[in-house]
């Protein structure tokens, strides 16, 4: 077992066989071969190096809020970037590590009376996550505000890159297409007033509360948004709220999710997505794209 070995002589911290159902926000998910946690950048790169060499594949995995892993497990080696979580404020801008929440660095913000991120509070991901998918939630998005990031590039190089080069698109950016696994974010903002600023993010956080089923576990919203439709008005005019397949079930809070309610396997899930998107394209002529990530063995 080298990999295990050598990371075991770098001090990195390694587990076998991890469940992947205890990290994602699905909580559906089975085992990868290597579960891996860089306490910073430089152990990341040599654990990274060190896969390469021995031809292991590699996955970066955030807070696991976007996918849906495969009963199967992950192949290789799965690296959470959680020890890279620091936050630093230099005047009006924000630099975070890409293992901090999404949330954390919405505090960092309101606890600098900066504001420009309220609307991602409530958003369950990380920094990197966030930046990889260009997360967004009434009406913000990342690409408001991001303006400059660092990542490690496929040939192994710490590269910086600013806002304009990051192709930043409706759920996706240039590290969608480069294989670039980001390690900083830095956001520029406004100052404004706290106590403005803590209300907005609890008004959000309220919304999210009162539409959503946060009491169930999920990825979110399942689908991207079509043009000129709304994907949960869709589903919930053809009918399906509250169909299931196996423990996989339309949200009957709201349409646009698929929930775990019953042990959900990640066939149940698929198989349900597949449903909808076949009624919905028979019935409306509209292509649903799903929004959630299919990673894993197949």
């Amino acid at each position: 077992m080298p990999f295990l070995n050598f990371c075991k002589e770098q001090n990195v911290d390694i587990k076998q066989n991890e469940p992947m159902k205890n990290h994602t926000s699905f909580k559906i998910g089975g085992e990868c071969d290597y579960f891996v946690i860089p306490k910073n950048s430089k152990q990341l790169k040599t654990v990274i190096n060190k896969a390469s060499e021995l031809n292991l594949p590699v996955f970066v995995l955030g807070k696991g809020s976007n996918l849906l892993v495969s009963d199967n497990g992950i192949e290789g080696v799965v690296i959470l970037m959680s020890g890279l979580c620091d936050i630093t404020v230099n005047g009006d801008e924000i630099t975070a590590g890409a293992g901090v929440s999404v949330a954390n660095l919405c505090v960092a913000a309101l606890n600098n009376c900066l504001t420009g991120l309220e609307f991602a509070y409530g958003i369950p991901g990380s920094v990197g996550g966030g930046l990889y998918m260009n997360a967004g939630a009434y009406g913000g998005e990342f690409s408001n505000t991001v303006i400059k990031a660092e990542y490690l590039s496929r040939d192994g190089k710490v590269v910086a890159i600013d806002a304009k080069d990051m192709a930043l698109g409706y759920r996706t950016s240039i590290f969608k297409q480069n294989g670039g696994i980001i390690l900083s974010a830095t956001f520029k903002l406004n100052k404004g007033d706290s106590d403005k600023i803590k209300a907005a993010m609890d008004d959000y956080m309220d919304r999210r509360k009162t539409k959503q089923p946060l009491e169930y576990p999920s990825a979110g919203s399942t689908f991207k948004r079509p043009t000129g439709y709304f994907a949960g008005a869709l589903i919930e005019q053809n009918g399906l709220k509250g169909v299931s397949v196996g423990g996989a079930m339309v949200s009957e809070k709201h349409a646009g999710f698929v929930i775990n309610y019953n042990n959900a396997t990640a066939n149940d899930v698929k198989d349900l997505i597949a449903k909808i998107q076949k009624t919905i394209k028979e019935n409306n002529g509209v292509e649903l794209e799903p929004e959630v990530i299919f990673v894993g063995r197949k």
